[in-house]
């Protein structure tokens, strides 16, 4: 007997649960057909639109302009019980724009708690010397399937 609907997060606990969570695994294409995994610091829109940065000369670079399509995963627990997922399908906009990355940089660290929203633009400018070294990414869901095993009550 299937319990999949019982576990499955509503829009409102998918949207909480990625604001709140620090790092995502984003699995890209290898260039030797294995999966390549890395885990990244994210920020995401009202949209569940998630949004990060890299190196412009990053193996994950590599990946994306050759196979935009990728699997993103922020995921938490302990136990069994505790277990909980979103899994997001997606493929990747790659933003070859300074300005844009660096308010990725930014948005990143107000999600992280490392920053006030209203920061600044004295802290903007002071980003855009890394943001030079790096390349925006915007992945817009088009699948994703989650599970909160806390929702069955103990009950497996």
């Amino acid at each position: 007997m299937s319990r999949r609907d019982k576990i499955k997060m509503t829009d409102d606990e998918i949207a909480d649960y990625l604001r709140n969570s620090r790092t995502i695994i984003l699995v890209s294409n290898g260039k030797d057909g294995f999966p390549h995994p890395m885990p990244m610091w994210y920020c995401v829109d009202d949209d569940n639109t998630v949004y990060m940065t890299t190196f412009r000369k990053s193996q994950k670079i590599n990946n994306l302009k050759r196979d935009p399509k990728v699997a993103l995963l922020v995921e938490s627990g302990d136990a069994y019980e505790e277990l909980k997922s979103v899994l997001i399908y997606t493929e990747v906009d790659l933003l070859d724009d300074v300005e844009a990355t660096r308010d990725i940089l930014f948005n990143i660290s107000v999600q992280r708690g490392d920053l006030q929203s209203d920061a600044g633009e004295a802290v903007r400018e002071g980003m855009i010397r890394t943001a030079e070294k790096r390349m925006g990414m915007k992945f817009t869901p088009s699948k994703i399937i989650t599970w909160d095993h806390s929702k069955l009550g103990g009950v497996y």
